[in-house]
């Protein structure tokens, strides 16, 4: 199963080295990645793949929420699915 990863902050040393931390500990890998920094914010998006962790995707969220309010960004995840049906035209 993949997942659509956001993160969106105030720019600073160790966003990235921290939500693929996190996404390592949970056992998800990172498939595809886009980073970018407007105008001092921090934006990027990961295609990853949650089929081989454990944790449930409730689980996945409230540890991605931690990580965010720790590194000062806001992390969100949606299931590929979703996203899609969401960004079609």
């Amino acid at each position: 199963m993949k997942a659509i990863v956001t993160v969106i902050g105030k720019d600073r040393v160790g966003i990235i080295a921290g939500v693929s931390q996190e996404l390592a500990r949970l056992n998800i890998n990172i498939l595809d990645v886009s980073q970018t920094i407007m105008n001092d914010y921090f934006t990027m998006i990961m295609m990853c793949d949650i089929g081989k962790t454990r944790e449930s995707f409730n689980a996945i969220q409230e540890n991605l929420n931690r990580t965010g309010e720790t590194l000062g960004v806001k992390i969100t995840i949606q299931r590929e699915d979703i996203f899609t049906a969401m960004h079609k035209l």
